[in-house]
């Protein structure tokens, strides 16, 4: 069996990591790239030596492409996802799964009835940091998960990104951009989310761009720069969550998970790896006034792995029988979750959440992206 045939739709900047990690990982090989810009897929293509370059449909013609990976912009996600399904191939699609509920549950049902699989990033859940944390937390480690806390707060995008009015935008925000790393691993963890109420505001209605060939226009924003959501999951446990693009201190890959039996700090949801420590309830007490608690390092593998291992993990479960990590199912939920927060910022009422999903599965154990299975 020879590698995987990959095909990559749209060749902006997250492109890159894509390129350097897929070219890393021996079951797979990118062999046509895409784009509504010829020429940017040609420079892409000569920089990281695929052997062909054209437009969307040339990747969708492609005989050698059994995987498309989806990189276009969020507007575009479903339309080119449903193309690729349409053509014969299984999809990898970057974040979010769709803009809307019904295009991507369409999505997924033309999926299901070809036989083809949809993955969907984020796929920082499998990295070792995120599946050591799953599994010490699995192994009863801070006892019965009560509720977690997460953050992600930064000046915003528009600081460093040459382009970035769509982040502003519908469709995105610190909500459908930043939140699918923090709600695909809070539903990996606790499971279906039942119900939100969420909070949301603007720092200004205009903002500026501060690099690049466009610096010092200014754009619309059109969405909430800042979002607080809570919500309950369908096991009992609850999270609370910040996501700005307006705060003046820059914080963010906060994930603490509290239990009945412990506490646990677990690595950014937006990398691969990171610290993972837990605390136990019971502290010293020090000066008969305030108790110092300590923290326990939990070890794990550093492999240095990048976007691209969702695409992998996908292509091995279809060649082993099982199901994927970052599936189009989980992709879907957290969509739900994150249009029903926008939906209770823009009411002020609670919304209950329609979808549920499966419990996501842990990768195999000895998961080695670096060793051919072919």
């Amino acid at each position: 069996m020879s590698a995987v045939g990959i095909g990559i739709i749209g060749v902006g900047v997250i492109s890159d990591t894509y390129l350097q990690n897929l070219s890393a990982f021996p079951d797979v090989e990118v062999v046509i790239l895409g784009d509504l810009f010829v020429e940017r897929a040609r420079e892409q293509a000569e920089k990281y030596g695929v052997p062909a370059f054209g437009t969307a449909d040339d990747v969708l013609a492609h005989p050698g492409v059994d995987l498309v990976i989806n990189l276009t912009i969020p507007a575009a996600h479903i339309e080119v996802s449903r193309a690729a399904i349409a053509a014969g191939k299984h999809v990898w699609t970057e974040k979010p799964l769709g803009l809307d509920r019904d295009g991507a549950a369409l999505l997924l049902s033309e999926a299901e009835a070809a036989g083809l699989r949809i993955g969907s990033a984020p796929d920082t859940l499998l990295g070792p940091g995120f599946q050591a944390a799953r599994r010490a937390i699995e192994s009863g480690r801070i006892g019965r998960p009560l509720f977690a806390q997460t953050v992600f707060q930064t000046q915003g995008p528009d600081l460093w990104h040459p382009n970035p009015a769509f982040l502003f935008a519908q469709g995105a925000g610190p909500l459908l951009d930043m939140g699918p790393y923090y709600f695909s691993a809070l539903v990996s963890l606790f499971g279906s989310v039942e119900r939100v109420s969420a909070f949301g505001t603007k720092a200004n209605e205009e903002r500026k761009i501060h690099t690049g060939p466009k610096a010092g226009e200014t754009f619309p924003v059109e969405v909430p720069s800042t979002i607080q959501i809570i919500a309950a999951f369908e096991s009992g446990a609850q999270s609370q969550s910040l996501l700005s693009f307006d705060s003046a201190l820059e914080r963010h890959g906060i994930v603490e998970i509290h239990g009945t039996e412990g506490s646990i700090v677990i690595p950014d949801p937006n990398q691969f790896a990171g610290r993972i420590a837990v605390v136990a309830p019971l502290g010293v007490l020090r000066d008969g006034m305030s108790f110092e608690q300590e923290w326990i390092e939990i070890e794990h593998e550093q492999i240095e792995v990048g976007r691209g291992l969702g695409a992998l993990d996908m292509v091995r479960a279809i060649a082993e029988g099982r199901p994927h990590v970052a599936s189009g199912e989980l992709g879907f939920h957290v969509l739900d979750v994150l249009l029903s927060a926008a939906e209770s910022a823009a009411s002020g009422e609670t919304v209950k959440i329609q979808s549920t999903v499966a419990p996501v599965p842990l990768l195999p154990e000895g998961f080695d992206p670096f060793a051919s299975t072919l």
